[in-house]
This record gives C-alpha cells, structure tokens and sequence, in this order.
C-alpha cells in the first residue's frame, strides 16, 4: 500500500513537469505564430489597404497554420525558427535602411 502511494506521488509531480513544459512550449508557438501572423498582415495591409476586421482575420489564420505547421516540433524547434525568423527580419531591416530613396 505504502508502496503505491510512493509511486502515485512520483507520476503526478512527472505529469506536472511534463505538463508546465508543454505549456511553455505551446504558449512560444501561439507567441511565435502571431508575431509571425501580426507582421505578415501588416504587410499586407500596407500593400493591399485593407481595413482592422481582415487584419485581425489575418492575425488568426495566420496564426493557426503556424501551429498547425509546428505541431510536432519541439522546443529546439522553434527556438530554431525564432532564431531564423529574428536574422531575417534584421536583414530585411537592413535592407530598408540602405535602400535608395524610395
């Protein structure tokens, strides 16, 4: 009997730690998913001029298909992506600085 109760106590502290860091890494994935979604429809808005109820549609879809897309990655995963993410955003900020007027 003691034995068990050993063992209860050892699967709910493992279910805890297995559950807080799938939090974290589904809560970095809905993060990274609409940073990516709010900077792709604010392109969009500025190129194609559309009003705040598509921006916010955009936001959402774009969203999903990142977590849909990330389903099986880990936190090496997207800590990855955000990393390629991040370098291409300083290279495109980069290049908006040093273009020629425009």
């Amino acid at each position: 009997m003691g034995f068990q109760v050993r063992d209860i106590g050892s699967h709910v502290q493992q279910r805890i730690k297995s559950s807080s860091s799938g939090m974290f890494v589904f809560g970095l994935k809905m993060f990274t998913g609409f940073m990516l979604g709010l900077t792709l429809s604010l392109v969009g808005q500025e190129i194609v001029g559309y009003k705040t109820l598509s921006l916010v549609f955009l936001i959402t879809v774009i969203t999903g298909v990142f977590l849909r897309l990330s389903r099986n990655w880990g936190l090496a995963g997207i800590l990855i992506f955000d990393l390629i993410a991040i370098l291409f955003a300083m290279l495109l900020r980069m290049y908006i600085l040093i273009a020629p007027g425009m």
